[in-house]
């Protein structure tokens, strides 16, 4: 008899284990940065609906390297990623107007934007690669100068800088300066070695790297910002179907309540930065509308009409994201 009861509670073990899903999540960054944070609040409110799936997070690149990341998640290699869209940008171009110069004002007209038909089109391009946006989310940042204030185009001539992405490079060289590519964690050395004389980057990644400590003005993102950058976690179509429907509502739900965090911590970071480098004794100087929207005009000129001659349809997308107000 006891043979009999054990056997039946194993096979009860063996059944309810087959019945759970475990779900891999990778990204770039440390357990302390709020894309990681958003992932592990999803983690954690699946986890508390009891619907047998498990999320299991891979930080700091410990399992695909940062830009490694879109290919395997499109293949079904990886269930899940917090991505900086535009690191895809090479397998689709129409990635790269999420790191554009100009699109994105603040963060209130990111959440807009984020409901247009501009990032409709980008969901249904990403669908064609078996991958679902679960939660929007854009970061933002601004400029630092070594020894003057980098507000519009004007303060740009004859500087050596920074930028983050290629659009962001074309723009600049516009506005008369000279360009050094570097990764965020190397713009400390070269501003202190005199390589570079401002900077263009997230305002999370200024404080991280304590720019504030070669900086003699910060240009914070506030009621208007140059640089936002779509950052969404992924997950491949083909897994999330494969999901009960239980599974699903739980995955859904958690999406939800993630993506309204993701906003506010990254409103957050903004002001954060702010009281960091005034802290700091670092002036603070914000762009104005006026100053937005010079920035704008030479981003036409330059970064738009770049992705509009190399981008299919390019126009009708650029059209889409600037009809947002």
């Amino acid at each position: 008899m006891k043979t009999a009861i054990l056997t039946g509670v194993v096979a009860t073990l063996v059944t309810g284990a087959a019945t759970a899903e475990t779900l891999r999540l990778s990204h770039q960054w440390s357990t302390q940065d709020v894309r990681h944070k958003v992932a592990q609040m999803i983690a954690d409110e699946v986890a508390t609906a009891e619907v047998d799936l498990d999320i299991r997070i891979f930080p700091s690149q410990s399992l695909f390297k940062a830009r490694e990341q879109y290919t395997p998640l499109s293949r079904g290699q990886l269930d899940m990623t917090v991505l900086p869209l535009s690191y895809a940008g090479g397998q689709r171009p129409e990635y790269n107007l999420t790191l554009m110069p100009g699109l994105v004002k603040n963060h209130d007209h990111a959440a807009r934007l984020n409901e247009s038909p501009f990032m409709e089109q980008i969901k249904a391009t990403a669908a064609e690669d078996d991958v679902i946006v679960l939660v929007d989310g854009y970061l933002a940042g601004g400029f630092v100068g070594k020894d003057r204030c980098v507000t519009g185009p004007a303060d740009m001539e004859g500087l050596q800088t920074r930028a983050a992405g290629k659009a962001f490079e074309q723009m600049l060289a516009g506005a008369g300066a000279s360009i050094a590519s570097m990764s965020s964690s190397e713009i400390y050395s070269a501003m202190q070695t005199g390589v570079l004389d401002a900077a263009n980057t997230s305002s999370s990644s200024f404080v991280s790297y304590r720019i504030y400590e070669q900086a003699a003005c910060y240009t914070p993102p506030g009621d208007y910002a140059l640089w936002f950058m779509y950052q969404p976690l992924l997950m491949n179509k083909t897994t999330f179907d494969g999901l009960t429907d239980d599974q699903q509502t739980a995955l859904l739900a958690a999406a939800d309540k993630a993506e309204v965090f993701y906003l506010e911590e990254a409103k957050k970071e903004d002001a954060d930065s702010r009281q960091v480098f005034a802290d700091a004794g670092v002036e603070i100087k914000d762009m104005t509308a006026e100053e937005f929207e010079a920035w704008r005009a030479l981003a036409q000129e330059t970064s738009y009409t770049a992705f509009v001659e190399e981008v299919p349809g390019g126009q009708e997308l650029l059209d889409k994201a600037l009809a947002v107000e």
